[in-house]
Parts: structure tokens; sequence; C-alpha cells
């Protein structure tokens, strides 16, 4: 099969008895789903929203070791990401790119340039292999304010360069969605799991329901995989395994003019936090608050007020107020339920469990590692259908669009191709960086109509070929899939004006078939 066009076949569904049914359509549903398939199984993925419509399509955007948990000791995790990262980056270079930080350094009682030094080297020496970003670099008070004269230069002390890599999460999800179904998997978005089926002591299915038509099936599988996330207790009930709900919200505020690194800075309550460029604006967070529901991730005043007090703390010169706040927006995370004086510290180790003969699911766990605890996932799959598990190959295939040979060489001709299709240049490189190779199936939208070479909305990099192709091979029907999904475009622009034209898209394609 191929990647795309995604084919929510749901009769499929209907008609099939399979190894495994996956639950949970954000990136550990998607990794589960394509790791199965890519290792033998018949899988079924289904997604009660949209393909990271929850947690995976409202993270920092970031594939990274995470440095701060050096902090607590957590080197396995650390080293296990920094492996991960160079894996991605290997096999979805169109997706995931590599991003300078800057981590300034002032004279205080938290001051420790030293430990952040020996840090830092210890981040380079995990990151063992072939890395696709430079070792760190301290920059002297001096140099620092030439190149970043919005730092505050009071009491600076210098500070540190290191690397990491970004990617567009919701985007990445569905093209691992996509890789999933080039290897036979069932996918289909807006169906929801009513309740699991459970015979003779075992799982061994779920209820569903085709939201789109009302419609209400059994599908047998031989295992469930829950990967529902925050989500994953209210299928369970009373046995559902203890966890703890982290909400972190993001800010969407305006580029830094000239700036195309990211910051990490800490707050005045000593917790970190990200100022990252993110398609040509800046995005800001997170915060970590506990909640009792998923439902409860919605952004706060005091949240917003909290992070622009972080970000004047130490870039007084940017002077961004709540009045430049254009967009934000939430999430929540699944941690292992452990007793903290701080979120932070709450461990984001991974683990497999068995709730119930017959089901599986995770807690804890990180976006950057996702891919590899996918691994641990379909082995206890395997166990469970009593199979020898073979060995995972998802490290060995680039994902869908990934170019072969190096890729800014790629990149040049693919930005050239688009150029001369009539797409402006900003618009050709971010369609380079989500879609990869998948830019020919714009080009083929263009040359039937050339309108679609425009812009959906002139504050925006993204063309209106990318709409028709999420509509037509995608699996997008809403504004919403098209808008904050298939393209970030409702967190960048602050008004809705781009709205009725993406809804007069979806209704002319749903009347041509």
């Amino acid at each position: 099969m191929t990647a795309f066009p995604l084919k929510r076949n749901v009769a499929a569904l209907r008609a099939g008895r399979f190894d495994v049914l996956v639950i949970g359509g954000g990136i550990y549903g998607a990794w589960t789903a394509y790791d199965a398939a890519s290792r033998g199984l018949s899988v079924a993925l289904v997604e009660k929203r949209d393909w990271g419509a929850g947690t995976s399509s409202a993270s920092s955007k970031l594939i990274h070791g995470g440095l701060r948990y050096l902090e607590h000791y957590e080197f396995g995790l650390v080293r296990h990401a920094l492996k991960e990262r160079r894996t991605l980056y290997r096999i979805a270079p169109h997706l995931v790119r590599p991003l300078n930080f800057v981590l300034p350094m002032w004279k205080g009682p938290r001051a420790s340039p030293l430990m952040v030094s020996a840090g830092l080297h210890l981040y380079d020496l995990l990151a063992i292999g072939d890395q696709p970003v430079p070792r760190h670099k301290f920059h002297r008070p001096r140099d620092l304010l030439a190149r970043y004269p919005f730092v505050d230069p009071e009491r600076l002390l210098g500070g540190f360069r290191y690397g990491d890599c970004q990617e567009d999460d919701a985007r990445m999800t569905l093209v691992v969605t996509a890789a999933a179904q080039s290897f036979g998997a069932v996918c289909a978005n807006r169906v929801r799991a009513e309740n699991l089926i459970e015979e003779q002591g075992r799982v061994c299915g779920a209820h569903l329901v085709d939201e789109r038509s009302g419609e209400r099936f059994a599908l047998r599988a031989g295992v469930v995989v829950n990967a529902a996330g925050p989500w994953a207790r209210d299928l369970l009930g009373a046995d559902a395994p203890a966890i703890k709900l982290v909400k972190g919200t993001h800010l969407i505020l305006p580029a830094i003019p000239g700036c195309n690194e990211a910051f990490l800075l800490t707050a005045a309550d000593g917790r970190v936090f990200f100022v990252i460029p993110w398609y040509a604006r800046t995005l800001v967070g997170t915060t970590e608050s506990t909640v009792q529901h998923p439902s409860e991730a919605v952004p706060t005043i005091e949240e917003t007020r909290y992070l622009l007090d972080g970000v004047r703390r130490g870039l007084p010169g940017i002077g961004w107020t709540e009045a430049d706040v254009i967009g934000a927006f939430s999430g929540v995370r699944m941690l292992q339920a452990q007793d903290s004086a701080s979120l932070a510290a709450v461990s984001r180790e991974f683990e497999v469990r068995s709730p119930r003969p017959g089901l599986v699911m995770h807690v804890g766990g990180k976006y950057t590692t996702s891919r590899s605890d996918s691994i641990e996932i379909v082995d206890a799959v395997f166990r469970a259908l009593d199979r020898k598990p073979p060995p995972a190959v998802t490290h060995r295939h680039p994902l869908p669009g990934a170019p072969e040979g190096p890729f800014e060489h790629w990149q040049a001709q693919a930005i050239a191709r688009l150029a001369a299709a009539g797409v402006d240049l900003d618009a050709a490189r971010w369609l380079t960086l989500r879609h990869g190779t998948g830019i020919d199936a714009m080009l083929d939208l263009i040359a039937e109509r050339s309108a679609l070479a425009g812009r959906i909305d002139e504050q925006a990099p993204f063309i209106l070929a990318e709409a028709v192709h999420a509509i037509r091979n995608e699996m997008a029907f809403e504004v919403d899939d098209l808008a904050r999904r298939r393209t970030p475009l409702s967190l960048l622009v602050h008004d809705d004006a781009w709205q009725p034209r993406l809804q007069a898209l979806i209704e002319s394609e749903t009347a041509a078939g």
C-alpha cells in the first residue's frame, strides 16, 4: 500500500478481525500502529477526532534530549532521547530540523555557569554518534549582546549556545500514520471507541462508533492497545493505572526580528521555559500545572502573564505585552503518578502496562522517544499473542516524503520548482519542510488550477493547494483539521478571515466527490 492518499476505510474495520486494535491517533498510537504493521501484524488504528488532535498537536514542537532532565539525574532518559533525535533526523530530514538554543547566564543566587557548562559537556557526551547539531559553545557578554541586543545586560555573565531539533508535531503525527498505512494498517479518524469487549476474562476488541455516519459496530482483535494518552482512563474506569495529568500552555507571539535561535530562560519561580522561532512567529512555553481531566486544558490569563513576565525578565528588549499575543494553546501530558515538590521533577520515564488480559497501554514518555517506546508496546503485544516478536524496523525506513541524498541540495531544487509554479519563496520553503517529496502532489494541483499556488491567508505561508490536498488525500473534513493540524494557520493568524475560504474549499471538494 502507499502512504498517501490516506484512506478512511471504515468498511475494512467492520469486515476484518485484526491482530491488534490501536485506540488513539496521537504520536504514540501512530508509531505503535506503524511498528506493529511493519513487523507483520494486521493492524487497525482508530482516532475519535483527528490525527494528533490532542496532546500531539500541543507540544513545544521539539525533538530534543531534554537538557533540564539532567538536573534530576535522568541520564538514561536523556541519552535515550538524544539517540532518538539522531534517528528521527536521519529518517525524516524534511520534518526534523536542527535549531540552536541560547542559554543566557546572569549573576545571582541561582547562577552556576560551571555547573551549566558541565551539564552541556555531558549533554554533548551523551549524544554519541553522528548528530545533526554542533557541540555547545560559550559566548562572553559582549559577544552575546552583539548578537542578541534584547537580552538583559544587567549582571550578565555570558551565555551558552547548544543544539537540538524542531518539528511540527501535528504534521509528524499525520506522516507516521501514513507510514503505518503504507505497511497495511487500516487507519480511520472520527471513529470512537465506546467501550471494550471482554470474553472469558480477556479483552478481545471494542465497540466502535463512526462519528461521521453514526453507525455502531464491533471490531475484534487479538490484543487492544489503549494509546489514548490522557484520555486512556475513560475506557478503563477502576482498572486505570494511577497517573498524573500535567497541563502545559504555550503562547504564539510575533517573530523576534533578525533572530533565528531559540532561548532557554528561567522564570521567577525557577522553572525553565522556551522562546522558540516557529513559522515566522515565536512559540513561548511551557507552564506546568496538574489537572483532573484533559478537558481542562485551556490557556488562562494567569499563564499568559506568567510566560510574558518570564520573557521580560530575560529578554527585556523585546517589550512584548498581552496585546502582542497572537494565540495560545494547552495540552496535557500523562505522567507516572509520583509525589514530588516540583512537577518538573516528575519522571518522564516510560512504562508499558497490561491492566487487563489482552489489553496493553503505556504511561509516561515523551514525543521525542515515542518511536522507540512503541517498540516496547508492540513487543508486549506479541507476548500477549503468545508470539515471539521479530526485530523492529521503523528505524530503517525513511518516513514518507523524506528525499534521497543531502536534504539541502534537494530542497534548493524543490523550492525552485515551486517558485516556477507561482508559489512565493517563503511558502515554498515551508512546503518542503512539511511535505518533502510530497510537494509533487501540490505541483500537480497547481498545474490543474494556477490559483491554488496562492496563500490561504497572506499572513501565513500556507497555500490553497495544500488545503485541497489535505481534503482529498489526508482525511481532513473540517476547517479545524485544515487550520490547526494539516497547517497551524489558526495559531499563527490572529483573525479568522481565512475561515470562509477554507469552508468553501471543503464544500466544493465534498460536492465534487
